[in-house]
């Protein structure tokens, strides 16, 4: 081991070179892998913070049909076992139905949903959105909250008048209000600002005749990782009845999916830089092997093995991958750090029609620091194993004839 590390630094410039290389793509790796889990993680607060929460509990029937009728069954035993549940931070009882809304100057479909203000404060953002107005301050309940995409459609402003119709539950018969504009929310999401109708609970209750029914419950937990955790009770618990409770991940299996690919991503990246960096590698072995011809023969003519001579280039591979893991962590563990506290900005893109809003920070995991130095360890030492039976295969003669 000792002559190894003696070896590499023979021609000091090319190592550190070939180190530096070797380095750069390891810190590109870790770099890449957590900006990825940055932004996977802005993507799913960005997803469940807007409005859908981190899981719903609905009926099963709702869930397949819409059915205005499909109420969750037993709901106060649901909100009172949410209320003492202990992972459950917020919570979030909503009523849902197809509507149409009307202006004097044009109509289009909504989603018509029936919220308790304060509640619904603490779970979506649709309140810090209102960029006109506000969300449901007074006690009217002709007040209905908007996206600035369908008051762009119905050409009406603040403070306007527009008629909401719904279909009621069993008999079908329609039902129409009056409603004032109170409030018109930017969410900066295309499907929300020009899809969503805001009234009180009850006003939606009374309209739909479902009574004290409601629709879903949408949940925020004390940890988001537990909406992840299919093994926790909660799912069972809430399940049951007709009930269906249900994890963000099951709700958007487009957003899941895009999360699974995100790892195969982040490897592709990894497989191309490690092959752009493996023809470093050789190049450095084979460098050093060449510059040592006279030295590789005259340990064969002293009775050194060649699985000796092997050994030693595969040494020498080692204390490469070495230093190139102490200058490729120093370098990702900067650049995640710097970016970690200024972040990066790509407000305005889109992603399955979300609008990223906050700033994305890469994150760092313990994970990056042991794996992916240890497979650059693996591979750089099996990149070295061609260059050692080169060199273990050649004889004393030609060795030494080679050096002059």
């Amino acid at each position: 081991m000792k002559l190894a590390w003696r070896n590499l630094f023979r021609n000091k410039r090319r190592t550190l070179i070939a180190g530096l290389a070797l380095g750069l793509g390891l810190a590109a790796m870790i770099f890449v892998d957590a900006l990825v889990i940055g932004t996977v993680d802005n993507m799913v607060r960005l997803a469940t913070s807007s409005f859908m929460g981190e899981a719903q509990i609905m009926n099963r029937e709702f869930r397949a049909s819409q059915a205005v009728e499909a109420v969750i069954a037993d709901a106060p035993a649901v909100l009172s076992g949410l209320k003492n549940e202990r992972l459950v931070e917020n919570y979030a009882p909503r009523v849902l139905s197809l509507a149409m809304i009307t202006s004097p100057a044009n109509v289009s479909s909504v989603q018509l949903v029936g919220v308790s203000p304060e509640q619904e404060k603490h779970l979506s953002k649709i309140d810090d959105a209102v960029a006109q107005g506000a969300f449901f301050s007074g006690g009217d309940e002709r007040d209905i909250v908007i996206g600035v995409k369908l008051a762009e459609v119905l050409e009406a402003g603040l403070g306007d008048r527009v008629v909401l119709t719904v279909a009621q539950a069993n008999s079908g018969d329609l039902s129409q209000e009056l409603f004032r504009i109170s409030g018109i929310f930017d969410i900066r999401d295309r499907t929300l600002n020009g899809g969503l109708a805001f009234v009180r609970l009850g006003t939606a209750q009374r309209m739909l005749g479902i009574g004290q029914g409601i629709h879903q419950v949408a949940v925020k937990f004390r940890d988001p990782q537990s909406a992840s955790d299919t093994s926790l009770p909660f799912w069972g618990e809430y399940s049951r009845d007709g009930n269906l409770a249900l994890s963000w991940g099951r709700l958007m299996p487009e957003l899941q999916s895009m999360i699974g690919m995100s790892g195969y991503a982040t490897m592709f990246i990894g497989v191309v830089l490690v092959g752009v960096v493996a023809f470093v590698i050789l190049n450095t072995l084979f460098m050093s092997i060449f510059e040592r011809m006279f030295e590789f023969g005259v340990l064969r003519a002293l009775g050194t093995r060649p699985s000796g001579i092997a050994q030693l280039i595969l040494f020498e591979a080692g204390a490469l991958a070495a230093i190139s893991i102490i200058i490729g962590c120093a370098l990702a563990l900067a650049l995640t750090a710097v970016f970690s506290v200024t972040g990066i900005n790509y407000s305005g893109t889109e992603f399955y029609g979300m609008a990223l809003r906050e700033l994305i920070y890469p994150v760092i995991t313990p994970r990056q620091y042991l794996l992916f130095p240890l497979y650059i360890l693996l591979f750089t030492v099996m990149i070295g194993i061609y260059p050692a039976i080169h060199a273990a295969r050649i004889p004393p003669a030609q060795a030494m004839r080679k050096s002059f």
